[in-house]
């Protein structure tokens, strides 16, 4: 419910002229919010009730959800603004939460085995695009020029006839099925590795929903705008001076943080299922989160600005 608020107080500070560290704490606020879910979640309560685990889960996934939420509502022509209808929605949620009976946590979740192969196979298929797409946006280290010339080239193939609505309809599936485990996966307590692989998940299927919402719905066929450069960084006043921009920071850094995260934790089931030692694919996982880090932290200094 707090995040819109701290996107808010960062957005003052930042207009105020001296209080730039207060800006920066506010933004740091901004960040561990939705992430300091993640923590409830592995709670003694998150472990006690299935619907506050759910609920973390939920709210791990704010970035994008108010980015959707901002995106409906200029669709809408909403004259409340939309940090309002967010605010009653959250304390509804959590008062519900609250009262609700505590289900139970003690049955082993459904392993639905096709579904899990199914998602792995759709995820291969996608990690072409979700690479060259990642790489694409490190080059706006480089300048607006070199992203725009990377992806002139690949958009040949990913806005295709053919590939486009493939795409589209597996990253769908992808949310479809991914949400479907985590509903099941989030049954009974998790530990730590299961938990950044659920809530991960949970936060790129709203990520994929609200990107194709802004990109397909709001800019290509509404707007009539191009999602180039320009779109993605809110040009010409960027992300960090715009009252409504600055929700895309969050939003953007931890999408390219969980998008190579839940790959991780990912890999590091089928490595376990397969025997190999744990000390080992415990080491590759933390390597694997640290490296998502440090993408997502180079992305996200380029989109606000930062060239090399």
């Amino acid at each position: 419910m707090l995040y819109p608020w701290a996107l808010r107080a960062f957005h003052g500070a930042a207009a105020t002229e001296g209080l730039t560290l207060v800006a920066g704490a506010w933004l740091a606020v901004a960040f561990a919010l939705p992430l300091s879910c993640l923590a409830l979640a592995l709670s003694r309560a998150g472990q006690r009730s299935v619907a506050t685990r759910r609920l973390a889960f939920a709210g791990l996934a704010a970035p994008p959800l108010f980015v959707l939420t901002g995106v409906l509502a200029g669709l809408l022509h909403s004259p409340v603004k939309d940090v309002w209808p967010w605010s009653v929605l959250w304390i509804g949620l959590g008062l519900a939460t609250a009262l609700g009976k505590s289900a139970g946590t003690e049955h082993e979740p459904r392993s639905w085995p096709r579904l899990r192969v199914a998602h792995g196979v759709a995820a291969v298929l996608i990690l072409l695009f979700v690479a060259f797409h990642l790489f694409n946006h490190l080059t706006g280290l480089l300048g607006p020029d070199a992203h725009a010339r990377l992806m002139k080239l690949g958009r040949v193939v990913y806005r295709s006839p053919f590939v486009e609505p493939v795409l589209m309809i597996l990253f769908l599936l992808q949310v479809l099925g991914g949400l479907a485990m985590a509903w099941r996966w989030s049954a009974r307590p998790l530990d730590v590795a299961r938990a950044i692989q659920v809530g991960s998940g949970a936060y790129l299927a709203a990520f994929i929903l609200t990107h194709m919402n802004s990109a397909f719905v709001s800019a290509r066929m509404v707007h009539h705008i191009q999602t180039d450069w320009a779109w993605a960084t809110g040009a010409p006043d960027g992300l960090l001076r715009d009252a409504w921009n600055i929700r895309l920071v969050p939003h953007y850094a931890l999408g390219a943080f969980f998008v190579v995260a839940h790959l991780v934790c990912g890999l590091r089931q089928v490595l376990l299922a397969h025997g190999v030692r744990r000390e080992l694919v415990n080491g590759l996982w933390g390597a694997g989160l640290a490296g998502a880090a440090a993408l997502s932290a180079a992305i996200t200094a380029g989109l606000c600005g930062l060239r090399l």
